[in-house]
């Protein structure tokens, strides 16, 4: 069974758009497919719809948005990317790196525009931040040089907490980079990252089965949607009754204890722009790539007072966003 979805609609209480993306005549509107990983349509997603309409254009009269999302199965994401493209999309929008990489094979034609994921010149996504080059632009964040700061805030909200499992798919080259950048903050922190490698569905599922209070004070997730990581992560969270911290703030809306990412609704409004200026003529290759530095800590006191969890004073303070 294919494991990723089409879901066509207007990305918030308005009424639903049915629309099949390559169904758009020529002349229509403009017809751009949203590429994600992710379970459904996304905080950047709902960015990019809102910066359009800011910027003036009007939503099923001068643009649709498709989504198409693979449910964390990043295997999918290029067939995903193909028939997007098949059905003739005029732009593609990315979100998270793997996303972007699959676009970019796909076409050498089709403007893409990506948001999130960290180091595109590393990545191979562009040549330079000044001239991206090729078909592609976009906004960046740092999410991986977020971190150590990630771990440091967990520890400053979980009084007592030493132990931190971090469970990730060693197939994923940026989850492999995280554990790196989380082992080397936990060492300064005086945490011990307990790391485990996994590969599949199945292994996170009994990794996250059996975990002990006596073993671990706390479970960090990658934010990659690789075998659905963050989601057992979530559910073992709830289950077991220990603190969580996600690099996504979906989750944190939804079941986890909190989050510190960027904010990814800003990096979608910060999309909208570039999208504006590649329906103006200019070459996606000659947009810079521009860097969202809007940092988000949101923290879910509902979650923490159900799991009896106390938050230290200073953590709730500083948060940007409390979930009561």
């Amino acid at each position: 069974m294919r494991r990723y979805f089409i879901l066509f609609l207007l990305l918030a209480c308005s009424p639903s758009l049915i629309c099949d993306v390559g169904a758009a005549e020529r002349g229509g509107p403009v017809r751009i497919g949203v590429l994600t990983e992710g379970f459904g349509p996304t905080t950047g997603a709902v960015g990019l719809r809102d910066g359009l309409k800011e910027l003036g254009y009007r939503e099923d009269k001068d643009f649709v948005i498709g989504v198409r999302f693979t449910q964390g199965d990043a295997s999918a994401l290029p067939a995903a990317a193909r028939e997007l493209i098949q059905r003739g999309v005029d732009l593609l929008f990315t979100e998270g790196r793997s996303a972007a990489k699959a676009a970019q094979v796909g076409t050498k034609k089709v403007p893409i525009v990506f948001a999130g994921g960290g180091d595109p010149v590393g990545r191979g996504l562009i040549q330079s931040f000044a001239r991206p080059g090729g078909n592609i632009t976009g906004v960046t964040d740092l999410d991986l040089e977020l971190g150590p700061k990630r771990l440091e805030i967990f520890k400053e909200m979980i009084p007592g907490l030493k132990r931190v499992l971090f469970p990730y798919n060693a197939t994923d080259a940026y989850s492999v980079s995280e554990a790196k950048a989380y082992r080397d903050a936990a060492r300064d922190l005086k945490i011990v990252l307990v790391g485990k490698e996994v590969r599949t569905e199945d292994e996170a599922k009994a990794v996250l089965g059996r975990l002990k209070k006596s073993d671990i004070q706390g479970i960090l997730s990658p934010r990659p949607m690789t075998s659905n990581i963050p989601d057992y992560v979530r559910e073992a969270g709830s289950q077991s009754s220990m603190p969580t911290m996600f690099a996504a703030t979906f989750f944190a809306e939804n079941g986890g204890l909190a989050s510190y990412t960027p904010n990814t609704y800003a990096s979608g409004r910060m999309a909208a722009r570039l999208v504006d200026k590649i329906l103006k003529g200019e070459s996606p290759g000659e947009i810079p790539v521009e860097a969202n530095n809007k940092i988000e800590l949101v923290i879910n006191l509902k979650v923490a007072k159900a799991l009896e969890i106390n938050i230290t004073p200073e953590a709730l303070y500083t948060a940007n966003r409390v979930i009561r």
